[in-house]
């Protein structure tokens, strides 16, 4: 288990050095002058080489990056020009925020998509199946964006049952975490679906049926104790993507979390704060999967970390 979770801490190295390098890249190429953005349009030749020298922005790109480098290995990613402070602790300020969207968000879609699941996998081909699995293709294609409007338009303006943007009240995390579920909702279900249809065919289901054990313990009981390992994946990798698609979801609804800070900060060339967020939201993926590899051994004795 030690060198199992060594190798997977030196491939998270590697794909946060990645990540970082990429942003860097990036947020470097978008046109635009953080020195006007801090100083001003009107700002004097003078005052925009103050502050570009304040900042490294007058250094060779190589040279930044390497100064940007040595303050990740500090535990220093600069300060925001914008917010003031250091960019780390201002993302990680925010961090919960989005947090408590992306469990509000994996909760609904655990708590609808796994009973629906199992249900369409005792009637197969039924009416329930068939709007489950059309409803799954509609939700993975209709933009997120477009669906949060429809939301507020519908729930909040419409029929006035929730608040469109935060308000201090927990119903305001409903609209946003339902925008993020409906998409996976119906996919999950038809994981579910396919995972339990194939081990309800299995020797084991079809002892216990002709030993008369009632369909529903099957089902419950002993599929779904088989059907864990692809679903708590599957889990995992959705409390990533929740955390991650946030981003647009946030701007939708005004939820002060990680990802309206990164956009804000994407507008404003506040580099710092931009690859913070980045950073934070490359290591939650990671760390999440680390945590889903390191359950399956508790969920299956039987596996060993060549099976992870």
């Amino acid at each position: 288990m030690g060198a199992f979770l060594a190798k997977r801490l030196a491939q998270a190295v590697v794909v946060a050095f990645g990540a970082l390098t990429l942003v860097f890249v990036i947020v470097r190429a978008v046109p635009g002058d953080p020195a006007k953005l801090i100083v001003g349009p009107d700002a004097s030749a003078g005052q925009l080489e103050s502050v570009r020298s304040d900042f490294g922005l007058d250094d060779p790109l190589w040279r930044q990056y390497v100064d940007h480098l040595g303050g990740i290995v500090r535990g220093d990613l600069g300060d925001s020009w914008r917010l003031g402070g250091s960019a780390l602790t201002n993302t990680l300020e925010r961090f919960p925020a989005t947090l408590t969207l992306a469990l509000a968000a994996l909760v609904l879609t655990v708590a609808i998509g796994i009973p629906l699941g199992m249900l369409c996998a005792r009637r197969p081909g039924k009416v329930l199946d068939l709007v489950v699995s059309t409803g799954s293709l509609a939700g993975q294609a209709i933009p997120s964006f477009w669906l949060g409007i429809v939301l507020i338009l519908l729930f909040a303006r419409h029929l006035d049952w929730l608040p469109a943007t935060v308000d201090g009240s927990p119903a305001a995390v409903l609209l946003p975490a339902l925008t993020l579920s409906l998409p996976f909702i119906g996919w999950l279900a038809r994981l579910v679906r396919s995972s339990a249809l194939e081990e309800g065919a299995k020797d084991y289901a079809r002892t216990a049926r002709a030993k008369g054990v009632p369909e529903g313990t099957i089902q419950y009981v002993h599929v779904g104790r088989n059907i864990a390992i692809p679903v708590v994946t599957v889990l995992g990798l959705l409390m990533g993507n929740f955390i991650a698609n946030a981003v647009i979801i946030e701007v939708v609804f005004s939820w002060p979390g990680i990802g309206s800070l990164m956009v804000d900060a994407i507008t404003n060339r506040d580099y710092a704060v931009v690859e913070a967020a980045i950073l934070t939201i490359t290591l939650s993926y990671i760390v999440l999967n680390l945590f889903v590899d390191v359950v399956y051994f508790v969920i299956d004795p039987r596996l060993t970390p060549e099976d992870a």
